[in-house]
């Protein structure tokens, strides 16, 4: 049961991904992303897989030490709940990644890659963002270029 939860773990969080990354300019896409709640279905499988190991959990985090921490994850509950958490927050990231490209007017074609990144290592993908967020001014023309239909730079 916890591998099956474990496997599911990712697929309630990847359309949200694949909308971020494949549908930027969808209405829908830019609301859902928005919204916090995105992460309850992820948040409920690690409610699931916690449960039966909370004490082990709880010993790891209020306590932390390698040993420990090393203990819960030989747990199948505890290497979900790990995981589910770690699915839950890598998605907030993503999603404000996400947000805040907008705003800033960073291209659809840098955004979805630095998406992908963010999905299979968000430490990374945080730095590469901060460092293109640290490149650009909000309001400046530089960081709201205007692209058609197709997404690509129109002529001002």
């Amino acid at each position: 049961m916890t591998g099956a939860l474990f496997e599911i773990t990712f697929m309630v969080a990847a359309p949200v991904w694949l909308l971020m990354i494949f549908a930027p300019r969808w209405r829908h896409t830019t609301r859902l992303a928005s919204s916090p709640l995105t992460v309850l279905p992820v948040l409920t499988l690690w409610a699931v897989m916690a449960a039966p190991v909370f004490p082990e959990l709880w010993a790891a985090v209020s306590s932390p030490d390698v040993d420990t921490f090393r203990e819960l994850t030989s747990l199948a509950n505890g290497a979900g709940a790990v995981w589910a958490q770690i699915i839950a927050w890598d998605l907030l990231l993503g999603q404000w990644i996400f947000l805040e490209s907008r705003r800033l007017g960073v291209h659809p074609l840098v955004t979805g890659p630095l998406l992908v990144l963010t999905i299979l290592l968000s430490p990374l993908g945080l730095v590469v963002f901060l460092v293109i967020r640290g490149s650009r001014r909000p309001g400046s023309r530089s960081a709201r270029p205007s692209y058609d239909n197709v997404g690509l730079p129109s002529n001002p």
